[in-house]
């Protein structure tokens, strides 16, 4: 197995990471109102305050970024697409997943987004990055999600 390697991303990477996009990304997309894996991650890519990509053997597998959500009070909504493939690099992705996250955390003193309640391996993912997990149930397009969230330290 590669490594890892975390690279700016591109328009140039979509295309690649929109045909391994894992289904229950492709889900979450759909119901927020986003059925093309490419689409979503060229709106998520071209709103985002920064966003990265992770490669593996040199093929791009999953984008990730912060969008704004709320200037004043400076919150983020953070994001996360990719393949299966990133999920076999579990141990890479949790130690560059904490470090991206404390990243966006400078910028945005509370990250927050909501999840699908079926997505178990993004949810242990934001647990290890350590996001917090509500309980309340918020319906779109059909699908359960639940909210998620990070404060800066202070």
């Amino acid at each position: 197995m590669g490594a890892v390697e975390i690279v700016p991303a591109s328009r140039a990477h979509i295309g690649r990471i929109a045909r391994r996009m894992r289904e229950i990304d492709r889900l979450e997309c759909a119901a927020k109102g986003r059925p093309d894996p490419a689409c979503a991650l060229r709106y998520s890519l071209v709103s985002a305050s920064f966003a990265l990509v992770a490669r593996i053997d040199g093929s791009p597998h999953a984008m990730f970024g912060v969008t704004p959500f709320n200037l004043c009070e400076g919150v983020g909504r953070p994001w996360f697409l990719g393949s299966d493939e990133v999920y076999r690099h579990p141990r890479e992705m949790i130690t560059l997943g904490r470090d991206l996250v404390e990243i966006m955390l400078d910028s945005f003193p509370r990250l927050e987004n909501v999840i699908a309640a079926c997505n178990d391996r993004g949810i242990r993912m934001l647990r290890h990055w350590g996001f917090r997990l509500g309980e309340e149930v918020q319906v779109f397009g059909g699908v359960d999600f639940l909210p998620f969230w990070r404060d800066a330290r202070v």
